[in-house]
C-alpha cells in the first residue's frame, strides 16, 4: 500500500544554490512553483548549524512561495516534529521528506513516525536498492513520487491527469488552484509532465493527458494541400508523447492532437463556421462566421473583384492563416483601401476577414465540457471611428499584434448606452447552441471562441476559435470546478466506450 501524502518537507541544502545572491537551484525553482499550488502542506527544513543570516534569507525566500520553515535537528528531531504538528495540525495523511544522501541515516528514524523518506542521490534509484527507501536523482522526479504514493493509497478512485504546457501558462492555471497534486473533490490528481525526464516513466502513472500542444509547435506550413497533420512539426518531446498515446489506449488526451488541427488553420475554421447556418431560424437573430477570403499574395490585380465576390467591403481585417503556435501568428492589419494590400506586412497565406461593427464590445465564450460561460470585454472601435482616426495617417494600414494590443482611437469610444445595448442584445441561448454544435463538430472538450454582435442586424458573429483558453475572466470558484468536471466526464465517457 502507498501512503496518502498530505505534506512535503524538503531539506534546505537541496534548494539553495547561493545564500549570498540569494538564489535557488534552477530545477528547485520549477519544483517549488509546482508545489506552491499543489494544495499540499509544504515546508523547508534547516539544521541548528545553519548561520542566523542564512536562516533569515531562507525564511524570506520561503515566504515568497508561502512555504513554512522548520528547524529539524538531524541528531534529535523530536522537537522539530512537534513544532510541525503544532503548525500544520492533523493534515489527514503522511509527510514526505526529501533529504540529501548524507542525511539519509540521520533522518531515517522519522519513518517510524509514518514519514516517507525520499533520498536525493545523483546515482538515482540504484543507490538505495539495499536500503528499502526511495531515491531520486533529479528534483523533477519528486511530483512523480508524490502522485505514485497517493495513487497506491487511494487506488483507482483517483484519476491522474498528466499536463504539459509552457511554464507561464502552467503558472496561470496553477495559481488559480486548477492543478492540485492533492486529489480534488471529484477525484483528480494533477501530475506535471516534463521533457527533462524520460516520458515513459511519467506516462505509466497517467490516466489522461491535458496538453497545450500549440506551445510545442516548431513550424507550420499551410501553403500546400496535404493534410494538416503532415504540415505541423511538433517538438521532439510532443512527438514522443503522441506516439506513446497512439500505442497505449489506456492513456489518452482529453483533446487529441488531431482534433486541434482545425483551430490552427484560420481558413479551415472559417469553413467549419459556415455550417452554423443550420442553427439559424428566419425570425431570429443569426449566428455565423464572418465573410472571408484566403489570399496567397497581396499583389493580385483581381484582388478587388475577389473581395467583392467574397462579400467583403473595406475596411477589412487581415490575419495570417496560421492561427497560433508560431511567432507571427498574431501579426494582423486593418486595411482601408485596396491599394494598401500591396506589400502588406502580414504573413502569407492570409485570411481577409469581414470587419464587423460591434460597438467596441466582444463576448469571450468558454466551453468546459457541457458547461458554457461568457465574459464581456472592450474591443476595437467601429469602422467609421477607425477610419476617421486613420485619416491623420493617410489611411495607411493599422498593423498590430493581437496578443499585445488592439487598435484604438484617441478621443472616440463607444458610449455607455451602446455598450449596454450590445450586452442586452446578447443571445445566450443562441450562443450555447453554437457552442454545443462546435463541440460536436470539432470533437473538443475545452475550447473558447469570441463573438461580436453586428450593429443593425444583431447577427452574432464568431470571429475567433481557440483551444484550451485560460478562461481567466470566469471566477475561479466557478471555472475551476467546471474544468475538473469536464476532465472527469471525458475520462469516464471514454472508459465507457
Amino acid at each position: 500500500m502507498g501512503s496518502l501524502v498530505k505534506g512535503v518537507m524538503i531539506h534546505e541544502s537541496l534548494l539553495i544554490h547561493d545564500y549570498a545572491t540569494p538564489s535557488f537551484h534552477s530545477s528547485a525553482n520549477s519544483l517549488l512553483r509546482k508545489l506552491r499550488h499543489s494544495n499540499l502542506h509544504v515546508g523547508i527544513s534547516f539544521s541548528p548549524s545553519l548561520p542566523h543570516n542564512k536562516v533569515s534569507v531562507l525564511k524570506k525566500m520561503a515566504m515568497e512561495y508561502s512555504f513554512d520553515c522548520f528547524l529539524l535537528n538531524d541528531e534529535s528531531s523530536a522537537d522539530g516534529v512537534n513544532e510541525i504538528t503544532l503548525s500544520w495540525g492533523d493534515i489527514g495523511g503522511e509527510i514526505l521528506f526529501l533529504v540529501p544522501s548524507d542525511k539519509k541515516d540521520a533522518f531515517g528514524q522519522l519513518s517510524n513516525l509514518g514519514w516517507i523518506i525520499v533520498v536525493f542521490d545523483v546515482e538515482g534509484a540504484g543507490a538505495c536498492e539495499s536500503s528499502g527507501v526511495v531515491c531520486i536523482s533529479k528534483l523533477e522526479e519528486l511530483p512523480m513520487i508524490i502522485c505514485a504514493s497517493i495513487r497506491k493509497a487511494i487506488g483507482d478512485e483517483v484519476v491522474t491527469v498528466g499536463y504539459i504546457m509552457k511554464p507561464s501558462r502552467e503558472e496561470d492555471f496553477a495559481k488559480r488552484g486548477a492543478f492540485p497534486m492533492n486529489p480534488t473533490p471529484n477525484g483528480l490528481m494533477f501530475l506535471p509532465l516534463t521533457f527533462e525526464l524520460p516520458l515513459l516513466s511519467q506516462l505509466q502513472l497517467v490516466d489522461i493527458v491535458l496538453h497545450k500542444a500549440t506551445d510545442e509547435i516548431i513550424s507550420v506550413d499551410l501553403s500546400g494541400s496535404s493534410e494538416s497533420s503532415n504540415r505541423i512539426t511538433f517538438s521532439t518531446g510532443m512527438q514522443e508523447l503522441q506516439r506513446y498515446m497512439e500505442h497505449h489506449s489506456d492513456c489518452f488526451a482529453i483533446d487529441p492532437l488531431d482534433k486541434i488541427y482545425p483551430v490552427l488553420d484560420r481558413q479551415k475554421i472559417q469553413q467549419i463556421l459556415l455550417g452554423l447556418d443550420a442553427l439559424n431560424k428566419e425570425s431570429c437573430r443569426a449566428i455565423r462566421g464572418p465573410h472571408f477570403l484566403k489570399v496567397n499574395g497581396f499583389n493580385d490585380p483581381d484582388l478587388a473583384q475577389s473581395l467583392s465576390e467574397a462579400k467583403l467591403s473595406l475596411p477589412s481585417i487581415v490575419k495570417p492563416q496560421v492561427a497560433c503556435g508560431v511567432a507571427d501568428a498574431h501579426s494582423m492589419a486593418i486595411t482601408f483601401r485596396v491599394e494598401d494590400f500591396k506589400d502588406l506586412n502580414v504573413p502569407l497565406p492570409a485570411i481577409v476577414q469581414e470587419y464587423v461593427d460591434h460597438s467596441s464590445t466582444i463576448f469571450k465564450i468558454y466551453v468546459l465540457g457541457e458547461q458554457v460561460f461568457y465574459a464581456v470585454k472592450k474591443s476595437i472601435p467601429n469602422a467609421n471611428v477607425l477610419t476617421k482616426s486613420s485619416e491623420k495617417n493617410e489611411l495607411k494600414p493599422l498593423l498590430f499584434d493581437s496578443l499585445k494590443s488592439l487598435p484604438t482611437s484617441t478621443g472616440h469610444s463607444a458610449g455607455a448606452d451602446s455598450f449596454k445595448t450590445n450586452i442586452n442584445s446578447f443571445d445566450l441561448e443562441l450562443v450555447t447552441d453554437a457552442a454545443n454544435w462546435l463541440a460536436r463538430k470539432l470533437d473538443l472538450t475545452i475550447f473558447g471562441f469570441d463573438v461580436v454582435i453586428q450593429e443593425g442586424t444583431g447577427d452574432h458573429v464568431i470571429v475567433d476559435v481557440n483551444y484550451l483558453p485560460s478562461f481567466k475572466e470566469v471566477p475561479d470558484d466557478i471555472a475551476v470546478p467546471a474544468f475538473w468536471k469536464a476532465i472527469r466526464h471525458k475520462f469516464e465517457s471514454r472508459n465507457r466506450k
